[in-house]
Protein backbone atom coordinates (compact mmCIF):
# COMPACT_ATOMS: atom_id res chain seq x y z
CA UNK A 1 0.00 0.00 0.00
CA UNK A 2 1.04 3.35 -0.94
CA UNK A 3 1.40 5.73 2.22
CA UNK A 4 1.19 8.73 0.29
CA UNK A 5 -1.74 8.19 -0.94
CA UNK A 6 -3.03 5.58 1.21
CA UNK A 7 -4.82 3.76 -1.64
CA UNK A 8 -4.16 -0.15 -3.50
CA UNK A 9 -5.51 -0.58 -6.83
CA UNK A 10 -5.93 -3.56 -8.99
CA UNK A 11 -8.08 -4.17 -11.53
CA UNK A 12 -10.09 -1.41 -11.43
CA UNK A 13 -10.47 -2.50 -7.24
CA UNK A 14 -9.35 0.15 -4.73
CA UNK A 15 -9.58 0.96 -1.29
CA UNK A 16 -9.16 4.25 0.02
CA UNK A 17 -8.52 4.67 3.93
CA UNK A 18 -10.40 8.01 5.44
CA UNK A 19 -12.73 8.65 8.18
CA UNK A 20 -15.04 6.74 5.79
CA UNK A 21 -13.47 3.59 3.89
CA UNK A 22 -14.71 3.78 0.17
CA UNK A 23 -13.91 0.82 -1.82
CA UNK A 24 -14.26 0.14 -5.97
CA UNK A 25 -14.32 -2.48 -7.90
CA UNK A 26 -17.96 -3.99 -6.40
CA UNK A 27 -19.59 -6.76 -8.29
CA UNK A 28 -21.74 -7.99 -5.30
CA UNK A 29 -22.39 -7.95 -1.51
CA UNK A 30 -22.75 -11.11 -0.68
CA UNK A 31 -23.83 -10.00 3.30
CA UNK A 32 -22.84 -7.41 5.67
CA UNK A 33 -23.66 -6.83 9.02
CA UNK A 34 -22.23 -4.41 12.15
CA UNK A 35 -19.34 -6.70 11.98
CA UNK A 36 -18.23 -7.88 9.02
CA UNK A 37 -19.17 -7.27 5.11
CA UNK A 38 -18.42 -10.33 2.77
CA UNK A 39 -18.02 -8.29 -1.15
CA UNK A 40 -17.42 -9.82 -4.13
CA UNK A 41 -14.60 -7.44 -5.90
CA UNK A 42 -12.95 -7.55 -9.31
CA UNK A 43 -9.56 -8.67 -7.22
CA UNK A 44 -11.74 -11.47 -5.94
CA UNK A 45 -13.88 -12.11 -3.05
CA UNK A 46 -13.13 -9.47 0.05
CA UNK A 47 -14.19 -9.64 3.98
CA UNK A 48 -13.67 -6.29 5.75
CA UNK A 49 -14.29 -7.43 9.84
CA UNK A 50 -14.90 -4.30 12.38
CA UNK A 51 -17.24 -2.66 14.74
CA UNK A 52 -20.19 -0.50 14.11
CA UNK A 53 -19.74 -0.61 10.37
CA UNK A 54 -22.68 0.43 8.54
CA UNK A 55 -23.27 1.77 4.21
CA UNK A 56 -22.92 5.44 4.30
CA UNK A 57 -22.90 5.40 0.74
CA UNK A 58 -23.90 2.18 -2.36
CA UNK A 59 -23.41 3.02 -6.00
CA UNK A 60 -24.21 -0.09 -7.90
CA UNK A 61 -23.87 1.95 -11.13
CA UNK A 62 -19.95 2.58 -10.66
CA UNK A 63 -19.37 -0.34 -8.15
CA UNK A 64 -18.63 1.70 -5.19
CA UNK A 65 -19.64 1.57 -1.80
CA UNK A 66 -18.58 3.88 1.03
CA UNK A 67 -18.20 2.16 5.14
CA UNK A 68 -17.70 3.69 8.29
CA UNK A 69 -16.84 2.41 11.16
CA UNK A 70 -14.06 0.75 13.06
CA UNK A 71 -12.15 -1.54 10.81
CA UNK A 72 -10.34 -4.34 12.47
CA UNK A 73 -9.38 -6.62 8.84
CA UNK A 74 -9.70 -6.64 5.20
CA UNK A 75 -8.78 -10.23 3.98
CA UNK A 76 -9.17 -11.63 0.41
CA UNK A 77 -10.35 -15.04 -0.27
CA UNK A 78 -9.05 -17.54 -2.22
CA UNK A 79 -11.56 -18.12 -4.61
CA UNK A 80 -11.27 -22.07 -4.80
CA UNK A 81 -12.27 -22.01 -1.24
CA UNK A 82 -15.55 -21.34 1.14
CA UNK A 83 -15.15 -18.04 2.99
CA UNK A 84 -15.76 -19.64 5.94
CA UNK A 85 -12.94 -21.66 5.54
CA UNK A 86 -9.95 -18.73 5.83
CA UNK A 87 -9.55 -16.81 8.92
CA UNK A 88 -10.03 -12.88 8.78
CA UNK A 89 -7.35 -11.71 10.69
Amino acid sequence: MNKDTDKLELLNHSITERQNIQISGITKIDSFDNEEFLLETSAGPLGIKGKDLEIIKLDTYEGTIMIKGVVDAFSYFDTGKSKKENSII
